[in-house]
């Protein structure tokens, strides 16, 4: 189900522990993702909610899950196998809790039990079903297509958003190639079975070492939003999108300040101390700061905003997600901070005032 890069990995093991600034910008990004979806449905309905997270998925599995089963060493497994178990990794690797069965080697689970890491608390409340089945169709039954195996489907199961134990379901291969209806398939009165931790598959720890998986608590989130914010844009428009992603930005900004500036170290509440803040969240979320105070007033010069690095479709108007999430995260600051940005993500440097 999500975006696996082999430069962004983690796992319940060390998702509470030693980097608490990375942990910190982890789940602001989480928030800031399940945040688009929830003001598409408040805002444009679940059609549309539906149709961006069926093409945020898509897009992500398109670009990511050939190359993530030869990286994760899955790309000599049979089919339905090799889907299940990139799921299983690319998920514990990325900090969500999954569960993996072997059928047979034409039928293998996949279980996410409660709680949802993408709907994280009171969020799952606001989210249709069509919604998450719009995930399944853009990921789980695009597998098969993208391995060049036709008769490759899944099954889901159980959906969480409907109120059942969890979202679960079973890659298999068919006997003849599916039609793409079928490739995704719904069959609620069956049943998962349990899971045996020790026969689940595991990293090599070897290849994997603390560092490394760290990086990823932060890096999976980000991915999340690297894929929303051009999609948003390229399907509602500039003005639109670019309002969209503003809206969502600050209201989570206002809501996670105190947790962020915890993760951070950051407790002044005045200019001074946003100004702190903003720079340990860029620093943070891997972008270079400098910044200079200008007798009260201080400017912020951004070197780079590497989420929206290499990504060849995305639009000016995706840099409204960080401003949004600025004035947010000032407001709950301390009243009266005001924020402003100007420049432009694809020539760089951002210019940052605060006052």
């Amino acid at each position: 189900m999500p975006a696996f890069d082999a430069q962004a990995e983690t796992n319940h093991s060390v998702t509470q522990q030693s980097n608490p600034q990375w942990h910190g910008v982890a789940d602001l990004y989480h928030a800031l993702f399940t945040g688009l979806i929830l003001t598409l449905v408040s805002r444009r309905g679940t059609a549309d909610a539906a149709e961006f997270v069926f093409r945020v998925f898509r897009r992500q599995q398109q670009e990511r899950f050939v190359a993530g089963l030869a990286k994760l060493g899955l790309d000599h497994l049979p089919p339905a196998v090799a889907a299940a178990q990139y799921h299983y990794l690319s998920n514990w690797i990325g900090g969500v809790h999954v569960e993996y069965m072997y059928e047979t080697d034409r039928k293998a689970w996949i279980r996410y039990p409660p709680p949802r890491w993408i709907w994280r608390g009171t969020a799952i409340c606001g989210v249709p079903g069509e919604v998450s089945k719009a995930m399944l169709r853009g990921w789980h039954a695009n597998n098969g297509v993208a391995l060049g195996n036709l008769k490759l489907g899944f099954v889901c199961t159980k959906q969480s958003v409907d109120g059942q134990d969890g979202l679960e379901g079973y890659y298999y291969e068919a006997d003849e190639p599916l039609e793409p209806d079928q490739r995704l398939q719904f069959a609620r009165h069956l049943e998962a079975p349990l899971f045996d931790p020790a026969a689940a598959p595991a990293l090599p720890v070897e290849s994997w070492p603390k560092p490394r998986l760290e990086k990823a608590h932060r890096n999976y989130a980000m991915e999340y939003v690297r894929t929303a914010a051009p999609v948003l844009v390229q399907l509602f428009g500039p003005l639109d999108g670019g309002y969209l992603l503003h809206l969502t930005g600050k209201l989570i900004g206002m809501q996670s300040y105190d947790d962020l500036a915890q993760a951070l170290g950051i407790t002044g509440r005045d200019a001074a101390g946003f100004a702190a803040l903003l720079r340990a969240l860029l620093d943070a979320q891997g972008d270079e700061a400098e910044v200079r105070d200008v007798g009260g007033s201080f400017e912020l010069r951004q070197i780079g905003w590497g989420l929206m690095d290499g990504v060849a479709d995305a639009h000016p108007a995706c840099l409204r997600v960080l401003e949004g999430l600025a004035e947010g995260l000032a407001a709950a600051c301390g009243r009266g901070i005001a924020v402003s940005l100007t420049g432009d993500h694809r020539t760089m440097p951002l210019q940052w005032t605060l006052r």
